[in-house]
C-alpha cells in the first residue's frame, strides 16, 4: 500500500471478520502467516531446543525477541529495541528519508548478528505502516535485505492487527461480551473487538486508523511553550484521530450491562502506566498486564499535554527522545477511551513479536512433533 500522499483521517481501513491471563489460545482469523526467512537447520535435524525470533520493525522503533519453547509458552533468550524513527519526515514527503534509512539498517545489522549468534531456527521479519505507506518502500526493502540478509515482510494492517491481538490477549481480563483490544503505533493505530466467548477469541471487527504517535505528532506543528498552543495542539489532534475512529465507533455494540473491556498495548500506555505507579524508572514486569483505572489514565494524559516539552523530557520513564510523542499518543488515547468507555484499561507490554513467535511455534512445533 504505498502511498505519496500524506496520511489523512479519511485513509482508515478495516472491517467485520469472521491480571488473570486467559488459557493460551491463538486468536483465530483467516488466513495465515507467511514465514519470511529460514535461517538454520543443523545437519538435517530441527535442534532439540529450537530458537525461533521475531522482528517488528514499526515507524518508530526496531524490536527483536528471540525466544525458545516451553511447556506454558516460550521463554525469550534474547532482545533488542532501539528508536529508528523510520517514518520521520513521512507525512511531509510521501517518502523514507536517507537517514531514517541509515538508522533502520544499522539497528537491523544488530538484529542480525543477533540471530546468528543464537542459531535461530525460524524467524519472521515483518514492517507495517511507514513502509505501507512510502513510495520508496520497496527500495528500502531491498537496501535491508543486501545489507543485512534480512528479508522484511510488509504486512497489511489487517495482519498486523490480527499478530498484536495473538500477542497480548492472554493478559484480556475474563469478562462477558465483547473486548477492545488497541495497539498505537508510530504511523497507524489498530483497534480490534475480540469475541471472547469461545474457546479462543476470535475477531469480530477491526479498523486500522492512519494516526500514530509519530505520523499525528508531525501533523500539528506547534509551538510547545506556548501553553495555549499546545491546548489548541491537542484539541486538534484529538479531532483527527476521533474523526478516523468514526465508522468503527458506528459499528461498535453499546452494552448496558456487561463490563467494557479494554486492553492497550503501545509505548503510550506502558509510558502511562509507568506514571501511575510513579516508577523512577520503566520496569517491565510491574507494567505488563497491570490494570490502571481509566481516571488515572485521563489525569496523567492531562499533564502531559499540558506540560512543556522540558518538563516531559524530564520525567524519566519519558525522557528527551519521546518527550514529542507522548502527547500524540495520549490523543489517541482519550479518542480510544471516548469510542470506548471502559473504567479501567488493561496493559500489555508485549504484541506484534510475541504474536510473531507463538505463530510460528504453533505451526512449526506441531509439524516437528509428528
Amino acid at each position: 500500500m504505498a502511498d505519496h500522499a500524506s496520511p489523512s483521517p479519511q485513509d482508515t481501513k478495516g472491517g467485520a471478520s469472521a491480571r488473570k491471563p486467559r488459557p493460551k489460545h491463538a486468536a483465530t482469523h483467516k488466513g495465515q502467516s507467511r514465514i519470511a526467512s529460514s535461517v538454520h537447520q543443523a545437519g538435517g535435524r530441527w535442534p532439540k531446543l529450537r530458537s525461533y525470533a521475531a522482528i517488528d520493525l514499526g515507524t518508530n522503533n526496531c524490536r527483536l525477541l528471540v525466544a525458545k519453547p516451553s511447556s506454558d509458552g516460550f521463554i525469550v533468550t534474547d532482545a533488542f529495541s532501539r528508536v529508528v524513527r523510520l517514518g520521520e519526515g513521512l507525512v511531509e514527503t510521501g517518502r523514507i528519508s536517507s537517514r531514517a534509512m541509515d538508522r533502520a539498517v544499522a539497528a537491523l545489522s544488530i538484529c542480525a548478528d543477533k540471530l546468528r549468534r543464537r542459531n535461530v531456527t525460524l524467524a519472521r521479519s515483518v514492517a507495517t505502516e511507514a513502509c505501507r505507506r512510502a513510495s520508496n518502500g520497496d527500495k528500502f526493502i531491498e537496501r535491508v535485505r543486501r545489507e543485512t540478509g534480512i528479508a522484511l515482510d510488509v504486512i497489511t494492517a489487517e495482519e498486523e492487527a490480527r499478530l498484536a491481538v495473538l500477542g497480548c490477549q492472554i493478559l484480556l481480563e475474563p469478562g462477558d461480551g465483547p473486548a477492545l483490544i488497541f495497539d498505537i503505533g508510530g504511523g497507524s493505530t489498530e483497534l480490534v473487538l475480540v469475541d471472547t466467548s469461545g474457546a479462543a477469541p476470535e475477531i469480530i471487527d477491526w479498523q486500522s486508523a492512519p494516526w500514530g504517535v509519530v505520523s499525528l505528532t508531525e501533523s500539528e506543528r506547534f509551538d510547545g511553550d506556548d501553553p495555549v498552543a499546545r491546548r489548541e495542539a491537542f484539541a486538534t489532534m484529538r479531532e483527527r484521530v476521533t474523526e478516523s475512529f468514526s465508522s468503527f465507533a458506528d459499528r461498535l455494540p453499546r452494552m448496558e450491562q456487561c463490563d467494557y473491556r479494554l486492553l492497550g498495548t503501545s509505548g503510550t500506555v506502558t509510558t502511562l502506566a509507568s506514571l501511575h505507579l510513579k516508577l523512577p524508572q520503566y520496569d517491565r514486569k510491574l507494567i505488563d498486564g497491570l490494570i490502571v483505572p481509566t481516571e488515572s489514565m485521563r489525569d496523567i494524559s492531562a499533564m502531559l499535554a499540558e506540560a512543556t516539552p522540558d518538563e516531559r523530557a524530564d520525567i524519566p520513564c519519558i525522557g528527551r527522545e519521546r518527550a514529542d510523542l507522548v502527547v500524540g499518543g495520549c490523543a489517541i488515547l482519550e479518542a480510544i477511551l471516548d469510542i470506548w468507555p471502559a473504567s479501567r484499561v488493561g496493559v500489555a507490554d508485549r504484541g506484534i513479536r510475541e504474536g510473531i513467535l507463538r505463530s510460528l511455534m504453533s505451526s512449526n512445533e506441531r509439524g516437528v512433533g509428528r
